[in-house]
Formats: C-alpha cells, structure tokens, sequence
C-alpha cells in the first residue's frame, strides 16, 4: 500500500494507508493529525480503482496539494499535501519500498563540516574550507585549504572550450545512424546512472557534494575535486573539496582563475592539459605554481545561469583529461546541478514550512498564504494602522481553577480555545495572543478590510452562539458551565513584530488596546461590550443598548460604550453574501 509521511507541530511520523483513510483532528480518524487548525473530520484518502484520490470533508481552513486548494484530486508519488500547519507527503508503494527516507528532515551537518568561509591575506584571497570529517573512502581525505590565487592570468589560451550541454534529448533507436551520437548517448546515461546511484536518496547539500565528487572519481582519472558554490553574498564559496592522496599538513589546493573567469564568462566547459609545460600558460601564474598539469572546470547551471562551478584537476599525469573527459564531466555537472538544485529546494520547502506553521498559528491559512507570497508585507519594526480589537475573557475563572484539577482546567482551556479560534480565522482575524484564559484577537492587522469592525463584532456574537454549544456539552457530563465577556475598539495601533532579536512576535500595541481590554474587563457574564469607535462603524447591522458612560481604569474621561443585543436583518444580508 501507499503510505504518508506527516511532518507537522508534534514532529515527523510516517503512516501506512489502507484503503480507505480519513484524517483529521479527532482520536475516531484513521489517521489522527494533532495540530489545532485542522478540523475534527479534515479530508478522506482511498484508494479508487489502481489510484489514490483525496477528498476534503468541508474542512474550515481547506485542503492543498502541492499549493493549491482541492476538493477532489488524484494524488501521485512524491505529492505535497497541507492541511493546517501540517504537511504531507504521499508516497506510493513502489516509491516507499525503493526511496525510504527519501523525504526525511535532512541530517545536521557534521561537526566540522560547516559551509566554507573567507580569510583574508595580503598577497592572495584565500577561501577556506573547513575539514569535512574522515571519508568512508579509503582514497579521499579532507583539505584544509582553497585559494584562487590571483597572478598575470590568460584569458584566451584554453585548449578546449564546450558550449553548454542544452540538448539532454536521446533519439529513438530506429533513428539512431551515427555510432558516435549513441556513444555520445551512452556516456550521458552512464554518467547520470553514476551520479544518482551515488547520490541516492540524500537531501543534505554537503553530503550530495561529497557523493558528487566521488562519482567523477569513478568516471575520470582526477585527484582532486572542488565544488564552489554562490553563497547569499554572490560570493563564490568552497562547499566541497576532496582528494585521491594525502595532503601534507597546511597544503592548500590552488584553483586557477584562468578556468574560473572563462567558466564565467562563457558559462562554458573548459579544459587546460600539460599547464606545467604549455607555453601558452607560462604567464598563468595560477595554474603553474603547483605544477598542475591538467584542469577541468565546468559550470553548474540552473535556469541558464551560473550558481556553481566543478573543478577536477590531476598533479600525476600529463594529458590526463582529453575532450571526451570534458564532455563526460559535463554530463556529471548536469546531473550534479539537478541534485544540487532538488536539495536547496528541499530545504527551501523546510524553511516555508516552518514559517508557514508560525503564521499559521496566528493567521487563517488564506492569509498565511498571502503573507508568504509576498502579497501582503509584514513590517518588522511596527507601522501605524487602523485596526479593531477583540478581548474575550472567562468570568470566575480563578475560583473554577480553585475547584478544578489543573489537567482538567488545561484540557477545558484547549477545547475552549480551538473552538473560539475557528471562528477567529473564519472572519479572517489573527490571534494576537493567549493570556491564560484571555483570547486577543485583531481584525485589521496585518491584513485589512473595510469591514473590519463589523467581523470583529460578527465574531464576537458566533463565540458566544458556540459557548452555548460548548455549555451544553460540559453540562451534560456534569461540568460547570463557563461564562465570558468580550470588549471591542476600533482605533489606530502600532502593529508589527516586536521583541528583542531572538523573541520576536507580532502584536500591536497602542490605547486602542487598553481600551479594547478595559471594555472586557467591563463586560458581564455574556455581554459584548464595543466602543463608541466600534459602534460608528457598525451601527447599521447589530442592535445596541447604550449604557451609561463608564470611567475605566487609565482614563480621565468616562466612556461611551455600548452593549450589542442583537443583530439586524442587513448584517444577514452581509453574512449571506
């Protein structure tokens, strides 16, 4: 059978499917997925026919596979599937059998094996590479040291030159005349079958860059390999260098910047042989100080550019590359920027998922959407902005904590929570916080609407419809029932993240908040109190009471505050559309 790997807030786990699945938040599914914005009953995985469909089952927050929402949709290997904060990857049975692992959280780096950094010296950049552990190949062994050196270079006097390997096509054998184009076919496939079987199912860069070289030890007669990589600085950087005998201590490996700049230049191939004794290399200081007798760099392309450069060179043997070394090298480098790309990627997704799990805590997963995509910004440092805010607060709290068990309080405050959150994200609002049994929510900030109040005070009267629900339950089993107040204010906050550098979380602050928690603070057991602010501004669709001005603490002057009752037909007509 299939099988999901489930990678969510309580960590990674892998699930075998049956034939029929379901999933979601309650302990009654195939498949329980304990995160607090996927619904009790979330979506259905079965198996039709030979394929495997999943089906949403009215979910609030939605079901996405591979980015994009779904109600019904066939599911292939290797599919990514989102639902809440959690993410899931389906894999068949023949993909789980063969690439087991394939998907895991990609192993920290050794010790030691820290991406390369720079130093500086007077007569020559030197990029250094820290040493990347004991090799499980006898012939490889680290080096501590990369330098491109500069010097008098030459530009011009490369022996062989190969434009970029655009054509990865192979014809089909009825059309195959030439002997020398299926030999051509046959180096691409054994380079790429050596490379991915070396590779195999690994996601960690530096260990795909070891794997890398290694390949192109078995494919061409080199001794030693380096692979640079742009760092975030478009910096070119050594992530990988290995070598075919032992170093002495201190010795570094001299890359030539006569291969580098035309590699650059031409996104091109090159080969330099016998450097030692070519005449036309007796200026490329770079090449002839460790008497390098033949070099290869090769481009490592994505999208048409350059992200990173191979280097193979060989100290040993003059004319140890020829063309055909090059070309096979090419091939090697194609596959290797595949591989490379596939990790960054990986981790790339890694990345987003871990944001994405943070937003998605505070916003609904629509909106967590946008903010991710860069269509709405999240100013780091707090920017003005109207915004209407909600504070619901359980009345007597303290003495039912005082009767109660804390597990038993704990346990009440999580489903008391998920519930009011639902709603929360259903207006499309952002939890600002939790303050023990307080709920501050935003409505505004940091994605606004013109009826920003209005859903504010929408939410406020679902809460209580769903405390009622929620009360009868509690009642039922012999529970005390809980009560709240809610106040709500409309007015300009600071809003963005803040904190110190290594605690940051986005709020808002301002006396809109004070206001909005005072008028909570004011409420009764089942009153939705709203500011005069608030009131203005939704007036035409809920029921009022005016209530007599009231003083709250941090105010000189008392309030005009108003008691919501009820709604009128036009805020219907609103929810209905």
């Amino acid at each position: 059978m299939a099988r999901l790997i489930i990678i969510g807030p309580e960590g990674r786990s892998e699930k075998e499917l049956g034939p029929s699945n379901t999933l979601g938040r309650h302990p009654n599914n195939s498949h329980q997925i304990l995160d607090r914005i996927v619904s009790k009953e979330h979506c259905h995985i079965e198996q039709v026919g030979g394929a495997w469909e999943i089906r949403d089952l009215g979910s609030l927050n939605g079901t996405f596979v591979n980015g994009k929402k779904v109600d019904r949709a066939k599911l292939a290997d290797g599919d990514e599937i989102m639902i809440g904060s959690t993410r899931l990857i389906f894999q068949t049975a023949s993909a789980a059998d063969s690439q087991a692992g394939a998907v895991s959280k990609p192993p920290p780096i050794p010790a030691g094996a820290a991406p390369a950094h720079v130093t500086a010296s007077a007569q020559a950049p030197t990029v250094v590479a820290e040493p990347q552990g004991t090799s499980k190949t006898p012939q490889s062994r680290p080096i501590k040291s990369v330098t491109i050196a500069p010097g008098a270079m030459v530009q011009s006097h490369i022996r062989t030159k190969l434009a970029p390997l655009t054509d990865h096509n192979f014809l089909p054998e009825r059309l195959v005349q030439d002997e020398e184009a299926l030999r051509r076919d046959y180096e691409k496939l054994r380079a790429s079958y050596e490379v991915m079987r070396a590779i195999g199912v690994q996601l960690d860069v530096d260990d795909i860059l070891t794997k890398i070289i290694d390949a192109a030890f078995q494919l061409v007669p080199a001794d030693r390999g380096v692979i640079l990589l742009y760092d975030e600085a478009r910096e070119l950087t050594p992530r990988c260098v290995r070598t075919k005998r032992a170093q002495a201590d201190g010795e570094e490996v001299k890359i030539s910047t006569t291969l580098i700049e035309e590699v650059l230049r031409d996104k091109a191939a090159v080969l330099s042989s016998d450097a030692s004794v070519d005449e036309r290399f007796s200026t490329a200081h770079s090449i002839i100080m460790q008497g390098i007798r033949s070099s290869m760099a090769v481009p490592l392309l994505h999208g048409g550019e350059v992200f990173g450069i191979m280097v193979l060179d060989s100290q040993i043997a003059a004319n140890a590359f020829t063309e055909k070394d090059l070309q096979l090298f090419q091939n090697v480098a194609n596959q290797a920027a595949i591989a490379i790309q596939n990790s960054l990627y990986a981790k790339k997704l890694e990345a987003e998922a871990v944001t994405r799990e943070r937003f998605q805590r505070l916003l609904s997963p629509a909106i967590a959407e946008q903010v991710l995509s860069g269509n709405v910004e999240v100013k780091k440092y707090g920017e003005l902005r109207e915004t209407t805010v909600l504070f619901s607060d359980i009345r007597g709290f303290t003495s039912m904590s005082e009767k109660s068990d804390p597990q038993t309080i704990v346990d009440m405050l999580n489903d008391y929570f998920e519930r009011m959150v639902e709603i929360i994200f259903e207006y499309e609002g952002t939890l600002d916080k939790f303050v023990g049994d307080e709920i501050m929510a935003l409505f505004g900030a940091p994605v606004s609407h013109p009826d920003d109040p209005y859903r504010a005070v929408k939410t406020a009267r679902r809460m209580m419809e769903a405390l009622a629900a929620f009360n009868e339950e509690r009642l039922a089993r012999g529970q005390e029932a809980v009560q709240i107040g809610i106040g709500i204010n409309t007015g300009d906050v600071i809003a963005g993240y803040l904190g110190s550098s290594k605690a940051l979380e986005y709020t808002v602050i301002g006396d809109a908040v004070n206001t909005g928690a005072r008028l909570c603070s004011a409420a009764g057991p089942g009153e939705i109190l709203i500011s005069e602010h608030t009131y203005a501004r939704v007036k035409d669709f809920f029921e009022v009471e005016e209530l007599p001005p009231t003083h709250v603490k941090g105010k000189a002057a008392a309030l005009k505050i108003y008691r919501v009752v009820g709604e009128r037909a036009s805020a219907k007509t609103v929810a209905a559309g």
